[in-house]
């Protein structure tokens, strides 16, 4: 073995409040601090640590958790570390943060509407102009919305935030956001102005979720703040009120599953500006809060990640053109167009095309009925009022699609410099990559990427098409994934949050969060509702942090004490389990009461966490365990239920299997997949659990000809046949081609061919596992994840027979390397370990 030391003294680096560097406006009165370590000593192991604190960066104090912060104040924190052997590494660099608003009572401005109903489809537009006297230090600017708004300042759009803010039960939560808006103000006069769209809050078209009968439903409203510091430290503060003027315009509608509709012929010539006169509209109306609770949006704003030129584009006629990008995505188009005034132009998404060539919704419709002419699902609308260059994009709603047909009602002149798209979604940080000789695993992995920032839109969804919505199941499947790919605990906090939100009275929760009616009861079931208890212990083994589990504790017991209530002898006789499997069907009640006795395990691991009684939690899963091996288990035949790949996985994954049994029941899923010609025959559990147990179980190589398959069913189908370069819903492909929910093979990758996983006993990466398969059919292997704790690599060749493995630990972590019988106890650093695959 080899190792390599590199940099100075030990030293705090990239730290972060809230896991945000540098962020504004957070609400958490408590927020969490962490940080990476930057240095040569690699024996430092951090033992305790002591962060000071203040609103100057001279006059710093300890802190504590009891200490109070203060609202709409920036803070300096820096920190120093001791070692366990009493080393002090060096004091880092100072961060900031500023909170926002922590209560109601920090807020001095009002909500307001309009006076339309909820069917009124123009949406409002909002102004006010108003003097500012003095020099302007700062300004920050704090506004929440009962659906989505863009906010201008001076003409001027304020941020670069898509479908702000993020969906939540509205009348439980709503987030508010803060921007800072110094250089947009000037000292004199100047004004406001904002547009609403209805975004989940206000559905008036009717889907199968039925959102068009939330319990919250109502006209888009908006609260507005802006504070602004002179320089003489005097404050002023305008916020929206009654003295506000509200009017409609060119904005006609818009609909989260449609599209926006827009007439630039109506618009308002210079309504966003000072000099605008708005003695015609109305006064604004204070409306009473529509929502018991107002936290600040911590995790990252939805963005235009990504821009894409088309490559090529079809001329049907001089009105109809088909434009085709390289990949299905999630967002929407920019149009840049010269034309005659009055014409009119449809612009349609999807993500396939009919025998003609033309985009179709075959797919889509069914579950959409529009309500008003002229309304068609993922279709904008722009009506042009002939200026010499106009440009569209929609501000209310997003589609999903690899193809975009624009047609218009005059004769036009398109090419593919007249379409742009954005890629749309929330911004999250890249924090994993992974690279192997393999192009077919590295396109799997991409397509995985690709369709989890697809349906990353302040919750994650399943589909950017026909649905948008936060499936349970569909979150947990790609829990790993997405965690090794990016840095999302800021999403999955909000995300959680909803589950509280959404619990009702007597415990339940819906299989899609955020809801009102749809997703309680009967059919969506356990399997789904386990993303209650897998997605907090995720977020502690890779981040180590506990509250998620702290704040949804409550939440689990209630959801326990429910879920006990539904029983049948012991066994949960209701939902879907291995949802969309290929062939082979997985007996129901077996995975539904299989996830129970998980609830009920990973429940007394956060007991013991937080230093509460996880006895009844034991108890109730060793009984189940044991109902479920009575009922399903056939010992003889070391079969589980009607004995598919997925119930066999399923059982050795979640830890069912009696002990002494395990490597025989792991053997017959084996031989089920080598009798299938090494295809697979699963859905979505499956997809989860049958890769990672024939790994787990010396089967890796019949495991890399399943996920290498090119046929279908296989991943490998969806890669090379159809070309969307995202991840199918189905095997079949016959539903979306945008889906996430069967990504999990690419978090095998990263924690079985690279090797790269945590160590539950010391989460957060603080304990990491190496542990890389030298699988024959590659060559190299490369993957990184920047964890919490710093930068984790390891990378493998073969050459001669020889197989070289590099790995760097961050500092202040220590790992395990585990290859074939041998595991090396290494410290932090480079280090290179060279195997003779003969011996």
């Amino acid at each position: 073995m080899l190792s390599f030391l590199e940099g100075k003294a030990v030293r705090p680096v990239n730290l972060r409040t809230e896991y945000l560097r540098e962020p504004i406006g957070i609400s958490a009165s408590v927020p969490s601090f962490s940080w990476e370590y930057q240095g040569s000593d690699n024996s430092f192991i951090p033992l305790r640590s002591e962060i000071r604190i203040g609103t100057s960066p001279k006059l710093l104090s300890v802190y504590n958790k009891g200490m109070t912060l203060k609202p709409h104040t920036r803070y300096y924190w820096n920190v120093t570390v001791w070692s366990a052997t009493g080393k002090r590494s060096e004091v880092s660099d100072l961060a900031t943060f500023e909170t926002g608003k922590f209560s109601f009572d920090d807020w001095s401005a009002q909500w307001i509407s309009d006076n339309h109903d909820t069917a009124y489809l123009p949406a409002p537009l909002f102004r006010k102009s108003f003097s500012i006297a003095k020099r302007i230090k700062e300004a920050r600017l704090y506004v929440a919305a009962a659906g989505y708004y863009e906010l201008f300042i001076n003409g001027r759009r304020v941020g670069t935030n898509y479908l702000d803010p993020g969906y939540t039960h509205f009348d439980k939560r709503i987030l508010y956001v803060t921007h800072d808006i110094t250089s947009l103000l000037r000292q004199g006069e100047n004004a406001v102005s904002s547009v609403l769209g209805n975004g989940w809050y206000n559905e008036q078209s009717v889907a199968l979720w039925e959102f068009n009968k939330a319990r919250w439903r109502a006209r888009p409203s908006m609260l507005c703040e802006l504070r602004i510091i002179h320089d003489d430290g005097t404050i002023d503060v305008v916020g929206s009120d009654e003295s506000w003027r509200t009017e409609t315009g060119p904005f006609r509608f818009n609909n989260i599953y449609s599209g926006d509709h827009y007439d630039a012929t109506m618009e308002k010539s210079g309504w966003k500006t000072v000099d605008f006169d708005d003695a015609a509209w109305q006064p604004a109306t204070v409306v009473k809060s529509p929502t018991k609770l107002l936290v600040a949006q911590q995790m990252p704003a939805i963005h235009g990640c990504e821009k894409l030129t088309p490559v090529n584009v079809r001329k049907f006629s001089e009105t109809d053109y088909l434009f085709t990008f390289d990949k299905n995505i999630a967002g929407f188009c920019r149009l840049e167009v010269e034309g005659e005034a009055l014409t009119k132009l449809t612009i349609k998404y999807g993500e396939r095309l009919d025998s003609l060539g033309h985009v179709s919704h075959e797919h889509l419709d069914q579950y959409f009925t529009p309500e008003f002419d002229g309304e068609k699902f993922q279709t904008d609308e722009y009506v042009m009022n002939g200026s010499k260059k106009e440009t569209f994009s929609p501000s209310f709603t997003y589609h999903g699609f690899q193809y975009v047909e624009v047609t218009s009602s005059k004769p036009i002149e398109l090419s593919t410099d007249n379409l742009t798209a954005l890629f749309v979604h929330t911004d999250v940080h890249p924090v994993g990559t992974f690279q192997c000789s393999d192009h077919l695993l590295n396109g799997i992995w991409k397509a995985s990427a690709n369709a989890y920032l697809s349906n990353l839109h302040s919750i994650p969804t399943d589909c950017p098409t026909r649905e948008k919505n936060g499936w349970t199941g569909d979150g947990h499947m790609a829990i790993d994934f997405g965690t090794y790919a990016f840095d999302g605990i800021t999403v999955y906090e909000k995300w959680m949050n909803d589950f509280i939100d959404n619990q009702r009275d007597n415990g339940a929760i819906s299989g899609i969060i955020p809801t009102d009616l749809v997703g309680y009861g009967d059919w969506i079931g356990p399997v789904w509702d386990a993303s209650l208890f897998i997605i907090p212990n995720a977020l502690y083994n890779y981040y180590g942090d506990l509250r998620t589990i702290e704040r949804l504790y409550p939440t689990m017991e209630r959801y326990l004490k429910y879920i006990s209530s539904r029983e049948t002898d012991g066994l949960l006789t209701w939902g879907i389990g291995d949802w969309l499997p290929w062939n082979a069907k997985t007996n129901t009640v077996f995975t539904s009461t299989a996830y129970y006795y998980l609830d009920n395990m990973l429940m007394a691991r956060f007991a013991r966490l937080l230093d509460k009684d996880d006895s009844p939690y034991l108890k109730k899963a060793v009984s189940t365990k044991e109902v479920i091996n009575a009922k399903f288990y056939n010992q003889e035949k070391k079969v589980y239920a009607e004995g598919t790949q997925t119930s066999q996985a399923v059982a050795l994954s979640l830890g069912l299997v009696p002990d002494g049994d395990q490597q025989a029941v792991a053997d017959r899923l084996h031989q089920l997949v080598k009798d299938n010609d090494y295809f697979l025959d699963f859905g979505m559990l499956g997809s989860k659990t049958v890769v990672r147990m024939l790994t787990k179980y010396g089967y890796v190589e019949d495991a890399m000809k399943m996920v290498t398959k090119r046929e279908q069913p296989s991943w490998g189908y969806w890669i090379e046949q159809l070309n969307t370069k995202s991840l199918a819903e189905s095997w079949r492909c016959n539903s979306s081609l945008n889906h996430v929910f069967l990504c999990d093979v690419s978090a095998w990758m990263m924690s079985q061919l690279a090797g790269i996983s945590y160590d539950s006993a010391a989460p957060g990466f603080v304990g990491i596992l190496i542990e890389p398969h030298f699988v024959k059919e590659l060559d190299w292997v490369k993957g990184e994840y920047n964890s919490i704790s710093g930068l984790v690599r390891s990378e493998w060749s073969r050459k001669n027979g020889v197989v070289t493995l590099r790995v760097r630990i961050p500092l202040g972590s220590r790992a395990m390397v585990k290859v074939d019988n041998r595991s090396i106890a290494v410290g932090s650093g480079f280090h290179s370990f060279k195997f003779n695959e003969d011996s």
